[in-house]
């Protein structure tokens, strides 16, 4: 029994190194995002480098030899550092303060990436409509989904044949979104203007693609940005799925760049059961990728993640106040 007690301590050591390492080298070579798009694919994972960096401090006040305290206490400590250094400044971003739920001009809307292998289209559009929004954004959206949710309700679509749509209670007084400039991609993005009694306002959907295709993302988001311009800003809604985490690097400078005050914060929204061709079970998500953004005549009364339907993704409802 001594012997193996050894040989499990050895292993465990050798476990608990190579698991500090890695989350050390990957979270410092994430900040490299700021300059990489490829090093920013790593800044979406910074949870992960965070908590397997702490399971090593942890070892090493607990459990280590000795001798070798002060290894993994490096070891560990920098990996806590530098992913804390990416995790915590979402956690302790100033948000405008909430409004009551008694606040007047209210507005519900839902985002949500149906995922183009729903396996439960019926579900999930009866889900929708049973949320009584009264703005809903669907990525990955379809003819088929289209058809489920108004075969439920009769809802003002726009671009009814996109990849992104929008439904509203109200009609839009206009739709479309400006054609693009030379030289920026354009991701899936759908547009509406309404006006209710609070006054007008626009709406938009857009779907990035992944962060894996870091340049093509950072583009598509500069387009983003250049449609944003064009519209008044101050009662403006934005909402999709923008495939990318508040800690990243991509996601900070378009927050910045966009003119909005994201309202979703570190809300996880990805995967929501089954993911994958396989089909592969994921116990809890680990990507917030979803967000909604609003300009500064919109005050945040409530945001939360709906269930697990038959997307990938899990729903995102907010609803909003607006202030004169």
């Amino acid at each position: 029994m001594g012997l193996l007690r050894i040989v499990i301590s050895r292993l465990l050591a050798m476990l608990m190194f190579g698991e500090g390492l890695v989350c050390a080298v990957a979270a410092l070579v994430s900040h490299g995002g700021r300059v990489s798009a490829r090093a920013d694919i790593l800044t979406h994972f910074a949870p992960f480098w965070l908590a397997g960096a702490l399971v090593v401090v942890g070892y090493a006040l607990l459990l280590a030899p000795k001798t070798l305290r002060t290894v993994f206490l490096t070891v560990g400590g920098v990996g806590v550092m530098a992913a804390g250094a990416l995790v915590l400044p979402e956690l302790i971003r100033p948000m405008t303060p909430r409004a009551p739920a008694s606040a007047p001009n209210q507005l519900k809307l839902v985002q949500f990436n149906v995922w183009g292998r729903n396996a439960d289209l019926a579900q999930t559009a009866q889900w929708i409509v049973d949320q009584d929004a009264d703005i809903v954004v669907i990525e990955e959206a379809s003819p088929a989904v289209r058809d489920a949710i108004l075969l439920r309700r009769a809802y003002h679509v726009v671009c009814g044949d996109c990849q992104v749509m929008i439904f509203s209670k109200l009609k839009p007084l206009d739709s479309g979104a400006p054609a693009s400039p030379a030289g920026l991609p354009r991701p899936p993005i759908a547009q509406g203007t309404y006006r209710n009694a609070g006054g007008q306002f626009t709406v938009l959907g857009a779907h990035y693609t992944w962060p894996t295709q870091g340049s093509l993302q950072q583009q598509q988001g500069r387009r983003l940005a250049w449609v944003l311009d064009h519209y008044s800003k101050d009662a403006m809604i934005l909402a999709g799925d923008f495939n990318s985490t508040p800690w990243s690097f991509s996601r900070r400078r378009e927050d910045r760049l966009f003119g909005l005050e994201r309202r979703t914060k570190a809300l996880f929204s990805w995967p929501a059961g089954e993911v994958s061709r396989q089909r592969i079970k994921v116990p809890f998500p680990f990507l917030p990728i979803d967000h909604v953004y609003a300009g500064k005549q919109w005050r945040t009364v409530s945001v939360e993640r709906g269930p697990a339907l038959g997307s990938d993704h899990f729903p995102v409802i907010v609803t909003l106040a607006r202030t004169p």
